[in-house]
């Protein structure tokens, strides 16, 4: 299948260069880019080319497909449901817990599809899922169905607390948190022979464990060994916030970062998930380790991580470090919006240091495409639109109120235009979401689905009755 899309109106080619091409065609064959550049060259190289679609991109414009570097589809159903008062521990002790106690996997299958189609509704063709509670076929079964790329995983834990909190069941106890580090590494493998390449090799399977206070530090060392032999990636929570750099601090005499180095856990196949309390050494050290981080920023709007106040963005950027923005879950951040993710990032360290050339419009669309696609060890095939490359790409409509009138697309695609002025989203070649809608799937039984089980999950969990906690103490004393 070969298709000539030409005389786009511009093209963000996301390359070493950050080349935008005005005036472009690009030629795909099958799942890759075959040729892209001025819309002349394209016609003069392809003069006796028979194409089986030519498609008129006079009043389009072309960026590469976003990368979600931070995502947990099986938290989809929990939208709108946790309040906003709580902190980042509160809120996974107290109320993530319990939702993910009472979810099943029938609830993870349909969250998995209605947070994709969020996605490709938002120009995501790319994703990093934390896991599901039960097997990572549930996301990849949901994956097959609407053609989107990403990786997933299993949920894996194993330091549970010594009681359980209100709304923890034993049930979940047992399945969320495993014996000890081998049998969890034990089951991550399997998991990883099973599903890593299907579909051909649109998903991924990495060595994905929770990370923090509920992972052992043998489970953290583990993972990212385990990942290395396996020739993956891994993924955990880490520093996610200052009270949880505070407890590690006073327990183990080092911010959380640290306190893993030492120990072999942080190394080039590792992305941390927000890594929000990093001191200044500890971007050396990632940088020097190759490791690389999520930012999420809503979710540190949401839950007051501190982002603006203690994130080291910016200098990790400069330092070299790969760092990809995330939406992370729905009840964490609201949505799966990483255009939302792009315009806060390209504006947050601007206001909080008083400094407007810092983490630039240019480095944050870098951040949700080629550096995402780095940080997940994909970039040798997307996050960037060249020859060769996978066809990952967004189409934007600019007979739009958002992009009329515009001079340059770069500043009017992070911060005039959203999600309502894309019309197609491509992944492997071919358009996932078109005509207003995400392709082999019937959207409005999915929403209605969603409604049915996310209603019946909230109240086993408990979540809609009062006087549940907003403040925890746990895993702060003790091992």
């Amino acid at each position: 299948m070969r298709t000539l899309i030409e005389h786009l109106n511009f093209v963000l080619t996301v390359d070493k260069s950050d080349t935008v091409l005005r005036d472009a065609s690009i030629v795909v064959e099958n799942d890759r880019i075959a040729g892209i550049g001025p819309a002349t060259e394209i016609a003069k190289q392809y003069e006796n080319a028979v194409f089986d679609k030519v498609i008129d991109g006079t009043m389009l414009g072309m960026c590469p497909g976003f990368v979600d570097s931070h995502v947990h589809l099986s938290e989809t159903l929990s939208r709108a449901v946790f309040p906003d008062n709580l902190n980042t521990r509160a809120w996974v002790f107290h109320w993530a817990k319990p939702f993910y106690a009472h979810i099943t996997e029938e609830d993870e299958y349909w969250g998995a599809l209605l947070g994709i189609t969020e996605m490709l509704r938002s120009g995501t063709t790319c994703f990093l899922d934390m896991g599901s509670q039960y097997d990572p076929g549930i996301v990849v079964r949901a994956m097959d169905k609407t053609g989107i790329r990403g990786i997933t995983g299993r949920h894996a834990a194993d330091n549970p607390p010594a009681e359980l909190p209100r709304g923890w069941t034993q049930e979940m106890a047992d399945h969320h948190f495993f014996p000890d580090a081998p049998t969890a590494l034990k089951v991550l493998e399997d998991c990883v022979r099973r599903y890593n390449n299907v579909l051909d090799g649109r998903v991924r399977c990495w060595v994905n464990i929770e990370g923090k206070e509920p992972c052992s530090l043998e489970l953290h060392v583990g993972a990212v060994a385990l990942a290395e032999k396996l020739g993956v990636g891994t993924t955990y929570h880490l520093a996610t916030s200052i009270e949880e750099a505070k407890i590690c601090e006073s327990k183990y005499g080092c911010w959380p970062v640290t306190r893993i180095d030492r120990a072999g856990g942080i190394r080039k196949n590792l992305v941390i998930a927000h890594g929000v309390a990093i001191a200044d050494a500890e971007v050396t050290l990632l940088a020097e380790r190759g490791a690389s981080v999520a930012f999420c920023p809503c979710s540190s709007f949401k839950l007051g991580k501190g982002a603006t106040s203690i994130g080291k963005y910016p200098e990790m950027v400069k330092a070299g470090v790969a760092v990809g923005l995330g939406t992370d879950g729905v009840s964490a951040a609201g949505n799966m919006n990483l255009m939302r993710q792009i315009l806060l990032v390209a504006g947050m360290f601007k206001d909080a240091r008083l400094e407007p050339d810092i983490f630039t419009a240019r480095q944050a669309l870098r951040a949700a495409t080629i550096e995402g696609a780095r940080a997940l060890m994909w970039d040798d095939e997307i996050g960037s639109l060249e020859p060769g490359k996978k066809a990952d790409f967004i189409l934007f409509d600019l007979d739009h109120v958002e992009w009329t009138p515009f001079y340059d697309p770069l500043q009017a695609l992070v911060f005039s235009a959203s999600t309502g002025s894309i019309v197609q989203t491509w992944v492997d070649g071919k358009p996932v979401y078109a005509d207003g809608k995400v392709q082999g799937v019937d959207e409005a039984e999915i929403r209605r689905k969603a409604r049915e089980l996310a209603k019946a999950a909230v109240a086993r969990a408990g979540l809609h009755e009062e006087g549940i906690e907003t403040t925890t103490t746990l895993y702060q004393e003790g091992n």
